[in-house]
């Protein structure tokens, strides 16, 4: 189903668990203006930032298996999804609680690696977990056994939506009125131009950002861009190797910019959309999608770097992100580059899978294409899926099979 065509682009030319619900409920108008959610965001920022201190520092032998009611979000269908789907999601929430009086939906916008910790590390019960990467889920889930069952987490995954990386900015942005697709690397790396960037250890925006600026030295013909953007920016540098492969990009365990670094470091890309807008940085790798949603101006970048295009998914795989540290329990975190794709499951343990299907079908199904569509975000029709006999028999019939 189309979207709305893109109206602010610049064309291209070549532990405690979290609250509640990090995601506060709109209310009940289907009239409400989407400009009016950054209020949400900032409460699910804040939650979300709690989250990923406390993750980093450690899971905590505390943080076991969750009962219903007492530290899973309470009753109602617990949702942990990507933060770029704020916006849609808190509309699918509204919509599908209309049509569906008996089931109640509590959401929780994270990172894409951290929507799936919550699962796989610190064993928490959620219904439906839905990543902005649908490797996480494979990578993760199904590598990593519920203790209670002895059983991985889960089996399959649905691949339903797409995206392609952009720079956000605003009118004040520091050069505003001179950004171009053919400029904007030379540009974010001026003088007294702050750029924005989630972190990579929990937000998978960050690992493409990194991978993003990589692709453009190759696109652009400028062997030290990343260099000039990210060299001598972090305490313990962000490393880059070349292989007979293509590059790989190393991230330390510890990830912290220098005292006056011209990058700014936030654990989720929707950390920078106020910054954005209040105009401490004048730069952010973000998703288009999201940038549409809230309005903001962007750099439409290229198909060979904006991780966007199937066409070009070899030129992408020539670029890897490898975090070098072990927080997680059973895997080595790797990532090639590839086409963006969302992906969703319903973990195996799940407290309510009935209603999780539902939920799931009424997202692949017509409402749910027209509610992303309207917000921008690009779906997958029809979805694609890893095990198709293992679906349940209502997802099956919105699904094919398909890497």
């Amino acid at each position: 189903m189309p979207g709305r065509p893109p109206k602010n682009e610049v064309p291209a030319t070549g532990a405690p668990r979290p609250a509640r619900s990090c995601l506060v409920r709109r209310m009940n108008s289907a009239a409400v203006d989407r400009r009016r959610t950054l209020p949400l965001l900032l409460l699910t920022v804040v939650a979300a930032t709690v989250v990923a201190a406390v993750v980093l520092a450690g899971c905590s032998d505390s943080a076991g298996s969750a009962t219903p009611g007492e530290g899973d979000g309470g009753d109602g269908v617990r949702v942990l999804f990507a933060g770029s789907l704020i916006i849609p999601f808190a509309q699918l929430e509204e919509e599908f609680e209309t049509a569906h009086p008996g089931i109640d939906v509590n959401m929780e916008g994270h990172g894409s690696i951290q929507a799936i910790r919550i699962v796989s590390d610190l064993h928490e019960l959620a219904d439906l977990v839905v990543t902005a990467d649908y490797q996480l889920i494979p990578m993760l889930l199904y590598q990593t056994q519920d203790p209670d069952s002895g059983l991985p987490y889960a089996g399959w995954s649905v691949v339903f939506a797409t995206n392609k990386m952009a720079l956000a900015y605003s009118p004040d942005s520091a050069f505003a009125t001179e950004i171009g697709a053919d400029n904007w690397f030379d540009i974010i790396n001026r003088d007294g131009v702050r750029l924005g960037c989630s972190d990579p250890r929990l937000d998978a925006n960050g690992y493409r950002a990194l991978m993003t600026v990589k692709l453009a030295e190759g696109f652009y013909g400028r062997p030290d861009l990343f260099t000039k953007t990210f060299g001598g920016v972090f305490r313990i540098p962000v490393r880059v190797s070349e292989t007979g492969d293509g590059a790989i990009i190393t991230v330390p365990e510890v990830l912290e910019t220098k005292s006056g670094s011209h990058v700014v470091l936030r654990p989720y890309s929707v950390n920078l959309l106020p910054l954005l807008k209040s105009g401490d940085i004048d730069y952010a790798f973000e998703y288009e999608s999201v940038i549409e949603q809230h309005g903001l101006k962007y750099v439409s970048l290229p198909p060979e770097i904006d991780l966007g295009d199937p066409a070009c998914a070899d030129l992408y795989r020539s670029v890897t992100v490898k975090l070098d540290f072990q927080r997680f329990t059973s895997v080595e975190p790797v990532f090639r580059g590839e086409p963006i794709r969302y992906g969703v499951t319903i973990p195996a343990n799940a407290r309510d899978p009935g209603a999780a299907e539902s939920l799931l079908a009424y997202l692949l199904g017509p409402e749910g294409q027209r509610i992303m569509a309207e917000n921008y975000q690009p779906m997958i029709t029809p979805a694609l899926t890893d095990d198709l006999d293992g679906l349940p028999e209502s997802i099956k019939v919105l699904c094919t099979s398909g890497d």
